[in-house]
């Protein structure tokens, strides 16, 4: 059975998008940037929402060929175009760069996949990550809080029906006071 992971970067008040979709606010130092581009290489399948799909697939697969690429880019941009994934969508017609579309129910494809042998995957966008969240399929947490307070947006955790215990795992702190934390779901 694979393991599923939720993580993203997220405002200390806990939106991982400010009003209007605004990311802008994140502090992303080389060490943390590292981080990211190191858990893309041992991520055996990346699974998408539609929205962070389009900002994802926007920059990465050309992000390398750019003036001023630095060698960090040019690594994560290889290994975000390696790494299998699956878009989620209703209103997409197309993916590409080692991407499947998914258009229909989201729950029962990702209790599929996760009953499936194979290497760890990654969820990501929140409100995919939200519908997983919600059938009880997130196996661990990875909260990368960045100091600042964005007022609103798109939150990182959804409402649910009941508690979700969770076990701490790691804390790391990175530069320009951002602070990862792991959690495993209990079962």
């Amino acid at each position: 059975m694979r393991r599923l992971t939720y993580g993203m970067n997220v405002s200390l008040d806990g939106y991982v998008a400010a009003p209007g979709d605004d990311l802008g606010w994140g502090v992303q130092s080389d060490e943390l940037f590292q981080w990211w581009s190191d858990r893309v290489a041992t991520t055996g399948l990346a699974l998408y929402g539609r929205r962070l799909w389009e900002t994802m697939s926007s920059h990465w697969p050309t992000a390398d060929e750019q003036p001023g690429a630095t060698p960090a880019h040019i690594e994560f941009a290889g290994r975000w175009r390696d790494m299998p994934k699956v878009v989620f969508s209703s209103t997409t017609t197309a993916v590409d760069w080692n991407a499947r579309l998914v258009t229909g129910d989201a729950v029962t494809e990702i209790s599929r996949l996760k009953a499936e042998d194979g290497d760890p995957m990654d969820v990501g966008g929140a409100t995919l990550a939200a519908a997983a969240m919600r059938a009880g399929l997130i196996d661990e947490y990875v909260v990368v809080a960045h100091p600042v307070l964005v007022g609103g947006g798109r939150p990182f955790f959804t409402a649910l029906d009941s508690w979700v215990n969770l076990r701490l795992l790691e804390t790391r702190a990175f530069p320009d006071g951002v602070l990862l934390t792991r959690y495993e779901t209990g079962r």
